[in-house]
């Protein structure tokens, strides 16, 4: 198919680089053109605009930092919306509020365009490999047609509900790992404290009911003291703001996921908002009673 590509960092560069490879048309917009050059080495088409690169393509891809890059990329002067035509298909990867995703969907639906709200998990090692989870708010008649697209980068691909759906899932996702961080952090600063040695308490663990992703991963992570970024802390506080305001607007209580979201929020305010998130463990490990 025809895709179009909307945000080259860490994630974008990787599921756009799987398009290709999947053999797919791609063309890209980004805001920096140094980002788009490995890719356009690899066949890709730059474009000037949003609108310009919606115009030529079935589909269009965006996976930027937040709500209002979102709302630009999709609504904005030069955004996909004045580059609308019969069939085409808006997809946004990026986690944004659910609220906004239904706004977004119901404005491009206005002009023609079908919208897909379908942030994901798995981080840079997930886009890379292409095994990502695709949480996804919107029709089910465009997702299926977007499927295979879809299929290049993830794995997992679930349709949620309705516009707005998928960023639920999110939300809830970014809750799970974000306490798990802490509780994997925590279990390590506990065997050190003890004098034993965390990685074989790792090795353990993964063989029985604690056993996880994040254990895999960000236990790892923490035993080698090494943050080099997966997800950014920053992004993480970004999303576990997303999470706060949902909460609240629906007067319901999440005791363990806002103090998750304290943790790191200390860690962005400390200066260490380009870590990944799983240096909140740094933090942890310096507490005491």
């Amino acid at each position: 198919m025809k895709v179009g590509y909307i945000g080259l960092g860490i994630m974008g560069r990787a599921c756009a680089a799987n398009l290709l490879r999947a053999g797919h048309t791609l063309s890209v917009y980004a805001r920096r053109p140094e980002s788009a050059a490995e890719l356009v080495t690899q066949g890709a088409r730059v474009y000037a605009s949003p609108a310009e690169l919606a115009r030529e393509v079935e589909i269009v891809i965006s996976n930027v930092s937040d709500t209002p890059d979102v709302e630009e990329v999709m609504l904005g002067e030069h955004g996909v919306i004045h580059g609308a035509h019969p069939g085409l298909i808006a997809i946004d990867m990026s986690t944004i509020k659910p609220l906004a995703a239904r706004d977004i969907a119901a404005k491009l639906a206005a002009a023609g365009v079908d919208f897909l709200d379908a942030p994901v998990s798995g981080g840079e090692i997930g886009a890379i490999n292409g095994t990502l989870t695709i949480m996804v708010g919107g029709k089910a008649a465009a997702l299926d047609t977007a499927r295979p697209v879809l299929e290049a980068m993830g794995k997992t691909i679930t349709r949620i509900g309705d516009s707005g759906a998928g960023q639920v899932a999110k939300a809830c996702n970014q809750i799970v790992v974000a306490v798990t961080i802490e509780a994997v952090a925590e279990a390590m600063a506990l065997a050190r404290a003890c004098g034993v040695d965390p990685a074989p308490v790792r090795e353990a663990l993964l063989g029985g009911f604690a056993g996880s992703r994040v254990l895999d991963v960000h236990g790892q992570r923490i035993i080698d003291d090494n943050y080099a970024p997966g997800f950014k802390a920053r992004l993480h506080q970004k999303d576990m703001g997303i999470v706060a305001d949902t909460a609240a607007a629906l007067g319901i209580r999440l005791d363990a996921a806002s103090h998750a979201a304290e943790l790191i929020q200390q860690l962005v305010a400390q200066g260490d908002g380009e870590l990944d998130s799983s240096a909140i463990a740094r933090l942890i490990a310096s507490r005491r009673a």
